[in-house]
């Protein structure tokens, strides 16, 4: 309970400075400000992050067993799970503002990956509806599938640094230059990031230098051996993956509808920013000097 009362604290402080500026956006794009209902929005926000946290499978399961039949003490006015699923939409806005605050710094030293997000087995490929339009057939190292990816840089603590969601064709190096802008020191990636065109851009606008595993009908590149180290340490960012998914479930083939997926997809990252215990490489001081 202490855990949560943290949990709601924080996401309430969060909301009352983003408020103003939700709304005000709300009102210049022809919107309406979000009618008052019995359950708040930190509310809403508290929930979805607590069923990750406590690693529920199923959300209807989740919203029953847990919030409705153990909760409702501490949150005297839910709704019923249709109403809440209705008022999921509003917290969309909120939710990415709060995964943007929860986001770790820049240390000098940053991973970058992707990973598949499937939305349905190949098989059903042509009956799926959900996301018709804007899923798309990828291929990853363990064979096609059809969905999304998601592109992450971490730190070297197991901090989500920058995220973003692409179709399932997207070629992995297409979101680096937006997504690495900000980075400064050594990013770290797989074989799929192999570009020169990208390295001179980073080390050009982002003051940082791109380094990746060779392809074997490449010339050997010698590298400073702190560098070595580290590349040798790029599957830090798989186990971050691995949590997100086995952990947080940011990723399942039930998804009704895209809001579903989307407040889904936040929650997970939210929740997984919240673990007291990241993946981290141990004895590494920031830009990429090995502590003594």
């Amino acid at each position: 309970m202490d855990h949560l009362t943290e949990l709601y604290c924080h996401i309430d402080d969060f909301y009352q400075q983003f408020k103003p500026e939700f709304e005000a956006h709300l009102i210049a794009n022809g919107a309406k400000r979000l009618r008052a209902c019995q359950i708040s929005v930190p509310e809403i926000m508290t929930i979805l992050v607590l069923f990750h946290q406590l690693r529920y499978r199923q959300f209807k399961l989740f919203y029953y067993h847990h919030m409705l039949g153990m909760m409702t003490r501490e949150f005297p006015k839910l709704p019923s799970y249709s109403r809440f699923i209705e008022l999921v939409p509003r917290i969309i806005m909120p939710l990415c503002g709060y995964l943007q605050r929860m986001m770790g710094d820049c240390t000098g030293i940053s991973y970058i990956d992707s990973t598949k997000l499937t939305v349905c087995h190949n098989k059903r490929i042509y009956r799926h509806k959900v996301f018709e339009g804007l899923a798309a057939r990828g291929k990853s190292s363990l064979g096609w599938f059809y969905g999304f990816k998601l592109h992450a840089i971490i730190n070297h603590k197991g901090e989500l640094i920058s995220v973003k969601v692409t179709a399932g064709n997207t070629d992995d190096r297409a979101p680096v230059k937006k997504m690495a802008t900000p980075l400064f020191g050594k990013l770290f990636g797989d074989r799929g990031y192999i570009s020169k065109a990208l390295e001179v851009w980073l080390t050009n606008n982002s003051d940082t230098t791109l380094i990746t595993k060779l392809r074997r009908n490449m010339k050997p590149k010698p590298l400073e051996p702190i560098d070595e180290a580290l590349l040798n340490h790029r599957s830090l960012i798989e186990t971050v993956f691995g949590e997100l998914k086995n952990l947080c479930q940011i990723e399942h083939s039930r998804h009704r509808s895209v809001t579903g997926f989307i407040t889904n997809l936040l929650s997970g990252l939210i929740a997984y920013c919240w673990f007291p215990d990241k993946p981290s490489i141990k004895n590494i001081i920031p830009h990429g000097q090995v502590a003594t």
